[in-house]
């Protein structure tokens, strides 16, 4: 076999054997087959897709490319949640914690900023000190300590979607439903996890917009999941504006708070509390979904999910008075207020024109070794369905960039669609699949 052939037969269309694909993932994985290769054969899938056998392969390929987690000593069950990915997307910063205090643990590998979305991983290290890099046993202790903890992928965990990952993010082969499929299973397989709730995003901000597509994908996410014995529920939520009121690392982490303190945006607070729902639904600490979420409201309401939070913070080296004095942290050189160009209502929001504006503001990587401001970023003062008054601030940006204040400001203006129709904002849970 030879990388260029197989670069070719996926081109034309061709199925690849379970031999070819593991030869290529592998052969890339341990250095033989360079980065312009697998470049070439991401794009060849972004256009000509992967039947379901050869998703499965890659899954199981990826999968084992590396070490998995073995968590069935631990007791408890143990279950994660990912998303496929969002502007303003910063769900798990609350929702780790506030599961763990619910008594379910939570094992989470997470990831970095793709393309026009923020990672997760990217929004923690915000807060100064905070390690993310943790060996297997370290992750293993933590979890059964305070019940979670949130890791990158080191060199042992799906070594071959870390690599691809990368590429991905830099060569715009991110909106493909394989990719997509095989980058989050092979992770979240390798945890050692019970269960599995998955976000599946749709809209104009998410990495598959078309909501046909969207659901595509999360069918073809929980029949894996089943594949591989996991209890597994996808729910599909809206992406068509940002979710919350802040873009950037060190924002996000602020609405995450506010949010654990019972102050958060009814949007984040509606998609958080579904999803956490889910996850202690399926762990037997609810009978429903309802009870579930009064659960939930009453760990917000009591401060034991704050709680938690400091102590999952403290737990990674972060520095805890950071999150509990927020005003405190440093401030970037620059900020410009956005103002409403006419009187009117908020008809849409540009949620990817967002996320890729955030990215040249510096919160975001537009090649692969860039270093990410954590203090750029922007806040939304108007939503869907907002009246708004010409020459009302409508956002705000952060950055040390002088260079991209003009053009940041005619963006973020140029997103907001003003006119004079009264609309309602989006639904924001669509389907729940399991």
């Amino acid at each position: 076999m030879l990388p260029y052939e197989l670069i070719e037969k996926k081109q034309h269309g061709n199925e690849l054997t379970k031999e070819e694909i593991q030869y290529f993932v592998q052969g890339f994985t341990a250095g033989d087959i360079p980065d312009y290769q697998m470049s070439a054969f991401l794009m060849a899938v972004y256009f000509q897709g992967f039947s379901d056998a050869e998703t499965a392969t890659l899954v199981d390929t990826m999968l084992h490319s590396g070490s998995t987690i073995d968590l069935k000593d631990l007791a408890g069950y143990k279950v994660d949640k990912h998303s496929t990915g969002g502007v303003g997307d910063k769900v798990s910063l609350i929702l780790a914690p506030l599961v763990a205090a619910a008594g379910v643990k939570v094992p989470m590998i997470s990831g970095r900023g793709l393309g026009h979305t923020g990672g997760t991983l990217d929004k923690l290290e915000a807060i100064t000190g905070f390690n993310t890099e943790y060996t297997l046993q370290e992750f293993r202790k933590q979890v059964d300590d305070i019940g979670v903890c949130i890791m990158s992928q080191n060199d042992n965990i799906v070594p071959a979607d870390k690599k691809m990952y990368a590429l991905r993010d830099v060569t715009s082969t991110v909106r493909s439903i394989p990719l997509i499929c095989a980058s989050i299973m092979s992770k979240k397989i390798a945890e050692g996890i019970d269960g599995l709730v998955l976000d599946v995003k749709t809209g104009c901000g998410a990495f598959i917009p078309e909501y046909k597509q969207t659901k595509t994908l999360a069918e073809r996410l929980v029949a894996i999941g089943k594949k591989f014995d996991l209890d597994i529920t996808a729910v599909i939520t809206d992406m068509n504006q940002p979710l919350g009121n802040r873009i950037g690392n060190w924002s996000e982490v602020v609405e995450s708070v506010e949010a654990l303190q019972g102050r958060g945006p009814d949007d984040l607070m509606e998609v958080t509390l579904e999803l956490c729902a889910h996850m202690i639904t399926l762990a037997g600490k609810a009978d429903s979904i309802d009870q579930a979420k009064n659960t939930l409201n009453d760990l917000i309401d009591s401060g034991k999910a704050l709680d938690k939070f400091y102590e999952f913070v403290e737990a990674q080296n972060g520095d805890v008075s950071a999150v509990q004095n927020l005003g405190n942290y440093p401030k970037s050189k620059y900020s410009r207020e956005v103002k409403a160009a006419q009187d009117g209502i908020v008809q849409s929001i540009d949620s990817y024109r967002l996320g890729m504006t955030s990215v040249s503001l510096g919160a975001g990587r537009q090649q692969m070794d860039d270093v990410i401001d954590p203090k750029a970023g922007i806040t939304l003062y108007k939503k869907i369905g907002d009246s708004v008054e010409s020459g009302e601030v409508i956002a705000e940006f952060y950055t040390d960039k002088e260079s991209v204040l003009p053009s940041a400001e005619k963006q973020i203006q140029s997103t907001f669609e003003i006119g004079e129709e009264s609309v309602e904002p989006p639904k924001l849970i669509h389907e729940v699949i399991e």
